[in-house]
């Protein structure tokens, strides 16, 4: 029957109601705070792209984390920033890369909490790139074995899950198959499986000193005009053994979020990039906006399009704010 009969405000007049039939909701569990580590010791430098988000050395990282535990966020995803490059980025896959000195000093301090690498090569690379140039193009198959022992170093020093960025075609199978011949088959892959040549990154470029330094990353990363090709890029990856997939960046991919939601059962991460929350924080820094409603509602949104996880640097604000809701 039409209205009066049917009246959809009687269930938002009171914020009790409102709270009774909300359909998403949001919790510290859902959240996953990105950390950069960078060699030094005492380091806790501000990145000026990046507001509130820090590089910071081992010895500062620890602290931070503990901090991060102690709100109840259940992980760390960690990248990392070399003393030196070289055209191999082998600073990546050095058993005593950054990264690596990381994890193990997280994994000591707080065993529970989970530490995630990510296992790329383009911050360790001297041109940028996320594997080896080879006549001016990024081969794809000479990536697959560096990314492979990336992660195979990552989880030696006790990495829950591994994370690869990089959207070389095949890593995921390199990577699986490297990590049970190490003897870590409960090691999980967690795919950027569809990561976009994004305008959203600029910021993190900064934060990761990964700017490639000539030509784009579009020969790899996806055209964000493509929907039915991350369908297939998703597919591809859990079928070659990825435990959890994931949708890079967010804000306007959440077609893409309920698309992958509907399209496999694995878990679905989805990545709040630096270019989205670098968005909000100036836009709240100048007044136009209230960074705190706007934030919750962002996450909320794309917690309603499909994704379990998502990865944020607003993960440490969202948790304060949502204690304070009750």
């Amino acid at each position: 029957m039409p209205f009066p009969v049917h009246r959809l405000r009687r269930l938002r007049r009171t914020p009790a109601l409102r709270r009774m039939v909300r359909e998403t909701t949001l919790a510290a569990d859902d959240l996953i705070y990105p950390l950069f580590v960078v060699p030094g010791e005492g380091v806790r430098r501000e990145i000026s792209s990046l507001p509130n988000c820090f590089h910071l050395s081992v010895d500062q990282l620890v602290p931070e984390a503990r901090a991060v535990a102690a709100l109840g966020l259940p992980a760390v995803l960690l990248f990392g920033l070399p003393a030196s490059k070289d055209a191999e980025g082998s600073g990546a896959y050095d058993p005593e890369g950054i990264v690596q000195r990381a994890v193990r000093a997280l994994k000591a301090a707080l065993p529970e909490l989970v530490v995630i690498g990510d296992v790329c090569l383009c911050e360790y690379t001297s041109h940028g790139h996320c594997g080896p140039v080879v006549n001016g193009e990024v081969d794809n198959d000479a990536a697959l074995e560096l990314l492979a022992r990336t992660a195979t170093t990552q989880a030696d020093a006790g990495c829950d899950l591994v994370a690869p960025s990089d959207m070389m075609d095949g890593r995921v199978a390199a990577i699986r198959s490297a990590l049970d011949a190490a003897g870590h088959p409960q090691v999980a892959i967690m795919s950027y499986a569809a990561k976009f040549a994004s305008a959203f990154y600029g910021p993190f470029r900064e934060a990761a000193d990964s700017a490639p330094q000539f030509g784009d990353r579009r020969s790899y990363q996806m055209d964000p005009a493509n929907g039915r090709e991350a369908r297939r890029e998703i597919e591809l990856d859990v079928a070659e053994g990825a435990d959890i997939v994931m949708v890079k960046p967010a804000l306007g991919y959440g077609d893409l979020i309920a698309e992958a939601r509907r399209l496999s059962p694995v878990p679905l991460a989805c990545y709040n990039v630096s270019g989205e929350y670098a968005m909000v924080k100036a836009a709240a820094a100048r007044g136009w906006v209230d960074e705190r409603p706007l934030a919750l509602e962002i996450l909320h949104g794309l917690k309603r399009a499909g994704a379990d996880l998502i990865i944020t640097y607003h993960a440490l604000d969202a948790v304060r704010w949502l204690a304070e809701e009750g």
